[in-house]
Order: structure tokens, then C-alpha cells, then sequence
């Protein structure tokens, strides 16, 4: 295969890989029409990649879009799996939307800025001054019911196989699971009704490459978001998702035989 990366660190060792700096992108405008697969472009290099050159881009341009934004990220959760979805209240921000939000949800709830990663642009509202605080860093509500837990999911999922699941046990000043944000990584079992939902999701939403992040209620899941790019700590034997990723890869630029497995399907004759 001939790679493209504009992600050194994601693809280092990538066999046959050319990395190029994102901001260079229009000076190699052969280089990429002509690679198999465009990997780990920036968010803005998107359209004019894929739209423009034609380039496949890896990961998929679902992982980027539905990712690239909480609200849609939420609407989309709501549409395939409703009832593994927190229940949530998106609105604009204004004060007779602050007011509805406010009045329908019952404290202690979790608002979040719609894009933001690692943990941050989470907020816990306890009372009406937090809710406030909150209103006024944002554009868009979003309040979600708060579940009681004190650990989550990380389950790693490349095309259609999961690379890693662990848990994530909470920080020690509370409420916050993510590693970057104090919380601790913990490698008893993953259920399979766990990483079997990430899954499902991946599957049915066209994302292939994404740190799906689930939590556990009296052992129910509920899918709380997903990061297209993830931190490695948790990942298991260093080289896992690099096979894994050149693996999906390959197995995606093999053209389809179009007669199946079996051969060419049988000519019945037709009454005339």
C-alpha cells in the first residue's frame, strides 16, 4: 500500500508511509491522488481531501464529523442506540432556554461545551451558580442526566475489531474518569455487553477508529462519547494498533470479488 500520513506520531513505522506537514497538503496535490489511503489529516484538510482529490482518508469521514462535535455526536447516539443514550437536553443558549434546561433536570446533572476532548469542558452542576457559570461559557446547551458511577469504559475500536477495553476508575477529586484528568486506568475484565455495544456503534455510525467511552449502570451501558483520536496509555503490547490499523487498511483496499466466494451465481432460464 502507499501511505500519506500527516500524523508522525500516529504512524510511526508505518511501512511505505511519506509524512507530510498538514499545511503542505497543496504542494503534493499528486502524491496524494495517487496514495491508497490519506492518513490522520487535520480536520480542516477534510472536504478539500476528499471532496477535491478524491483521497481515502483514514480514519473515516464519519469518525471526523460525528466526532468533531458533542450535539452531533449525542443526535447521533439517539438515532441508533436510544436506549443505551443518557438522557440529554440540547438547546440554544439563551435565557428562556437556560430556564427550560434548568427546570427539567434534576440535580446533580453534567453539561458540556460541545467541542472539547480529554476531559475538559465537562461540568458537574450542583446548584444554580454552577449552571450559571456554565451558560456563560457556552454557545449551545447541552445538560445530560448525571449517572452514578465512579469509573467508565475505554473500548479502542479499529474497522470492526476491538483493540483494547479497560476501565477507568475515578480521579481522586471526584467525578472525572479521564486519565488525563487525574483518573486512573484499571485492567480487571470488560463485560462483552460493553465492548459488544462499541461495536454496535462503530458499525452502524461508520466510525473506524475511535476510543468509545461507556459506562456501566447495574450492568446496563450507556455510551457516554467517543475521541477519534485517544491517548495510548491502556492500549496493551505496544505494535497492537498499528497492526491493527494497517491491517483494517489493507483489508479495505482489496477490491471486492464481485462473483462472492463461490463463483458466478447460476444462470436460471426465464419463461418466455
Amino acid at each position: 500500500m502507499k501511505l500519506v500520513s500527516f500524523d508522525i506520531f500516529r504512524t510511526l513505522g508505518f511501512p511505505d508511509t511519506k509524512v507530510l506537514k498538514p499545511e503542505q497538503f497543496l504542494a503534493h496535490k499528486e502524491l496524494l491522488k495517487s496514495a491508497d489511503w490519506v492518513l490522520f489529516p487535520e480536520y480542516w484538510q477534510l472536504n478539500a481531501l476528499v471532496y477535491g482529490l478524491k483521497c481515502r482518508v483514514f480514519p473515516s469521514v464519519a469518525s471526523y464529523r460525528i466526532g468533531h462535535d458533542k450535539v452531533e455526536m449525542t443526535r447521533a447516539f439517539q438515532v441508533v442506540a436510544p436506549e443505551h443514550t443518557p438522557w440529554t437536553l440540547i438547546e440554544a443558549n439563551g435565557p428562556e432556554e437556560q430556564q427550560v434546561v434548568w427546570d427539567a433536570m434534576v440535580l446533580p446533572f453534567v453539561a458540556k461545551l460541545p467541542k472539547a476532548s480529554m476531559g475538559e469542558g465537562v461540568w458537574l452542576i450542583e446548584n444554580r451558580a454552577d449552571w450559571q457559570r456554565y451558560c456563560e461559557r457556552t454557545s449551545v446547551l447541552y445538560a445530560q442526566e448525571y449517572l452514578p458511577i465512579d469509573r467508565d469504559v475505554r473500548v479502542v475500536i479499529v474497522g470492526d475489531r476491538v483493540v483494547s477495553a479497560y476501565w477507568r476508575t475515578q480521579a481522586d477529586q471526584g467525578f472525572y474518569n479521564n486519565v488525563s484528568q487525574g483518573g486512573r486506568i484499571d485492567n480487571s475484565p470488560v463485560p462483552p455487553v460493553v465492548t459488544n455495544l462499541a461495536l454496535r456503534l462503530a458499525r452502524e455510525l461508520g466510525v473506524d477508529h475511535a476510543g468509545f467511552d461507556i459506562a456501566l449502570v447495574e450492568g446496563y451501558p450507556y455510551v457516554l462519547e467517543f475521541n477519534r483520536l485517544f491517548g495510548n496509555k491502556g492500549l496493551g503490547q505496544p505494535g497492537d494498533l498499528k497492526s491493527a490499523i494497517l491491517d483494517y487498511l489493507q483489508q479495505q483496499a482489496e477490491p471486492e470479488d464481485p462473483d462472492g466466494p463461490t463463483g458466478p451465481a447460476p444462470v436460471w432460464p426465464v419463461a418466455v
